[in-house]
């Protein structure tokens, strides 16, 4: 089996090995922070950091916010960190994974672009949380609970867009009469990170027909959209299928006439209206007009004649990798976790070398 040096030992970039015909996982399916376990010292800050995080959550928190000690906690039991909070643990542990440092080589539109300027899904990835901070922030909800979700929610996301989960979710059900969705992937990360309940929920219910169980949650669900529509318009652009006065201009004129003005507009419309509702929600205006800017997207971009071409080789990637895996009998699981891990241009790389 081809192995990739400049990835790492065996398959690809560390979340599995290729060992006598099977792949091997790396412990937590590539999902292990690289940090080891660190000793707690004694110390004045650390005997009184839990109190004081409470009662300033107390003074500033929405009665309507997660309190940080009072998670559902996690799958496996283990003692917390004294100078940190569960969801900043969360966070941390997150940031340190690989299937996090993975994002960086996955795209959001345009398959492996020529250009340093272009969106990648870690890109994606950072907006969606600052935004969603910024919210929580403004509505006094729990912040580091809302980096957690944002931070995690497309960990499991294959490689090649949406394009790449609709060929891997295809072929799954074609071969053996499963479904992916990235969502469910990123919760299985998550669940091997052993993150906290309330971020494994809101990782899951970032996409799909569940809600979110916390505001939190539905802050990133929604700022989710916020900041790819407007992301992707703006590579759109400068891919050249779009022109800015191709945009509908009734929506435009309602929401800014630029990427920083529309996401201006949209987030304090979600501020003011969540305050007046208890509850996370945007203005009928206003969400309407987000939705058609998300159609015209999906008609002009997403859908368009210049992603046909994109979506076909996105498939034909993907279908060669998986039945190749499959063909030799390795397991459903590993080949999912396998594909769906892979970077958009070890994934190209890796599909020429297959005989």
């Amino acid at each position: 089996m081809p192995r990739s040096g400049r990835n790492g030992v065996g398959f690809s970039t560390g979340r599995s090995t290729y060992l006598r015909g099977k792949i091997v996982a790396d412990t937590l399916s590539g999902a292990a922070t690289t940090l080891d376990p660190v000793p707690e010292v004694a110390g004045r800050v650390a005997d009184a950091f839990e109190q004081r995080v409470r009662e300033h959550e107390e003074r500033w928190l929405s009665p309507l916010a997660v309190r940080s000690y009072e998670t559902r906690g996690r799958l496996q039991e283990e003692a917390e960190c004294r100078l940190r909070t569960p969801f900043q643990r969360d966070r941390d542990r997150i940031l340190h994974s690989k299937p996090f440092r993975r994002l960086k080589g996955k795209t959001q539109v345009f398959i492996d672009p020529a250009g340093d300027h272009y969106r990648t899904r870690m890109t994606h990835t950072l907006e969606t949380t600052a935004i969603a901070r910024g919210v929580a922030r403004a509505l006094r909800l729990n912040e580091d609970l809302v980096e957690a979700i944002g931070l995690g929610h497309d960990m499991g996301h294959p490689p090649f867009g949406h394009a790449g989960e609709e060929a891997l979710d295809q072929a799954l059900h074609e071969r053996f009469g499963r479904r992916f969705r990235h969502n469910e992937q990123s919760l299985r990360i998550a669940e091997e990170l052993n993150l906290t309940e309330e971020v494994r929920n809101g990782i899951l219910t970032h996409t799909g027909d569940r809600d979110p169980a916390t505001l939190e949650g539905k802050i990133v669900r929604i700022v989710d959209r916020v900041a790819y529509i407007n992301h992707d318009i703006d590579d759109a652009v400068r891919f050249g299928i779009l022109r800015p006065a191709d945009l509908p201009q009734e929506e435009v004129a309602l929401l800014g006439e630029t990427g920083a003005r529309r996401i201006d507009t949209l987030v304090h419309d979600l501020v003011e209206s969540s305050e007046r509702a208890g509850d996370i929600a945007q203005s009928e205006e206003i969400g309407e007009a987000m939705l058609a800017l998300r159609r015209f997207m999906f008609d002009r971009v997403y859908l368009g004649p210049h992603a046909r071409g994109e979506h076909e080789r996105a498939r034909t990637t993907v279908r060669r990798i998986f039945e190749h895996l499959a063909e030799q009998d390795e397991e459903t699981d590993a080949i999912v976790t396998f594909v769906s891990g892979m970077t958009d241009r070890f994934a190209l790389e890796y599909a020429e070398r297959i005989p």
